[in-house]
């Protein structure tokens, strides 16, 4: 073959090569991003469904795909795509867990790409839920998780309790008392039928660690540039109180040991619990569609212990380090988090909006639905000593859960379980210690 006939056809093939290097590199500037949401309720996923195609509408050459996680397999599906590389471009999750991914180098760093409106307009305790103390930010919080109490307005009036409100809370020692009044044997048959309250304890770490703060507890402490778990008297107060209320009390259904919050509404509706304790805002939503025509229900501030602190969580909006579509990631979450699409989302997920100019407006200042009642909570919310801790999410499903359950079963007391949570808990952690991740 003639020289000049191979230089001819080496320019050809290199020519070739990067023609369809462009071509696929402009089909990937031009191909759909992916947004995995992990929306449950029904109407929350119309809304996201919604707020997509409104997207899609406005952005032709920029398409974003819908895709429906579940919060069960949201973890496992997400490490998979983080070591494979064929990762989503925009991911929903909570704040707890994207923490672990930002420190395992899984995630973007936002920080550059928030626009000021943004930064100044989401609460600073949702940023600080979020944000490494370096600066960088793991993901755009939108809707704050918070803790209720929620009780059936009949019961009380019946016995003559005057329910709480902002101004004069309760106390848990009021809740205690109130909780006995309410149980009943209300057919003389000796078996309790109507308990004054239910809290579902089943997975009741996130309880108990978010409520401990209004204790004066954390369970996480600082040791240097690492973490140690401590159960002092603060966080066993919190836990003897519980475990009163269920054996010495028995104002607590025996059932809460094993249900979720979730799972006692129907017992709520019913009357076998005048008060459902410590379960999440969203709750009321369940109870505005299904609740019998003739129920009526409230809401009450969160309890005080030392002080009427709680520790707040938040879902958010995350972009894997993976997806090379960062800026146009961040396009969208603009788009769908929005102070308009913020409030669409939070009514709708019947959750806290993170941004204060929803916070201002009426429907999330109204009577109906408890909303006032709960937005309410926002002054008090905080940000709990283990966010940023190496190995949480490890800790709650292989030590906080597992042992609480036994607390909360009534096989060991409240030293053993202290005792125990400790040394467990920095069995646990003494691995991520050797790793070396900081936070």
């Amino acid at each position: 073959m003639k020289r000049s006939t191979v230089i001819f056809l080496s320019l050809f093939i290199a020519g070739a090569l990067v023609f369809w290097a462009v071509r696929k590199n402009d089909v990937q500037q031009k191909s759909g991003l992916r947004f995995v949401s992990l929306a449950w309720q029904e109407r929350a996923i119309a809304t996201n469904k919604s707020i997509v195609n409104e997207w899609n509408a406005a952005h032709p050459d920029m398409q974003v795909e819908y895709i429906q996680g579940t919060w069960d397999s949201a973890h496992d599906y997400l490490v998979t795509a983080f070591e494979t590389g064929d990762v989503p471009d925009i991911f929903h999750y909570e704040s707890s867990i994207i923490i672990d991914y930002a420190m395992r180098g899984y995630l973007t760093d936002l920080s550059p790409y928030i626009s000021v409106e943004m930064k100044k307009d989401i609460l600073d305790v949702a940023w600080a839920t979020v944000t490494r103390p370096n600066g960088e930010v793991g993901g755009v919080p939108f809707l704050i998780e918070s803790l209720v109490v929620l009780y059936n307005k009949s019961l009380l009036e019946k016995e003559g309790i005057v329910p709480p409100t902002r101004q004069h809370p309760w106390t848990w020692d009021d809740l205690r008392t109130a909780a006995q009044t309410l149980t009943k044997d209300t057919n003389g048959d000796g078996v309790i039928d109507q308990y004054g309250a239910g809290i579902g304890l089943r997975n009741s770490a996130n309880i108990i660690m978010n409520t401990s703060i209004s204790f004066g507890g954390s369970f996480f402490k600082k040791d240097g540039d690492h973490f140690v778990v401590k159960v002092n008297d603060e966080e066993k107060k919190l836990l003897q109180t519980i475990v009163d209320m269920l054996y010495k009390d028995k104002s607590v259904a025996p059932a809460s040991i094993g249900e979720t919050g979730a799972g006692m509404i129907p017992g709520f509706f019913s009357g076998r619990y005048a008060m459902l304790v410590g379960i999440g805002s969203w709750g009321r939503q369940q109870l505005v569609e299904n609740a019998p025509k003739d129920f009526r229900w409230g809401v009450m501030p969160l309890l005080k212990a030392q002080t009427q602190t709680y520790g707040a969580s938040t879902q958010t909006l995350s972009v894997p380090k993976k997806s090379k579509r960062a800026k146009e990631a961040m396009m969208f979450i603009d788009f769908i988090l929005s102070s308009k699409n913020t409030a669409r989302l939070a009514l709708n997920d019947w959750m806290i909006p993170a941004r204060k100019s929803c916070l201002s407006m009426p429907e999330f200042n109204d009577t109906l639905g408890g909303w006032d009642i709960t937005c309410s909570s926002v002054a008090t919310l905080g940000v709990g000593s283990w966010v940023g801790a190496p190995g949480y999410v490890e800790w709650k499903s292989r030590v906080a859960n597992p042992v609480l359950q036994e607390l909360f079963a009534g096989r060991i007391s409240v030293e053993d379980a202290a005792n125990r949570i400790e040394h467990e808990s920095n069995n646990v952690l003494s691995r991520y210690k050797k790793r070396g991740e900081v936070w």
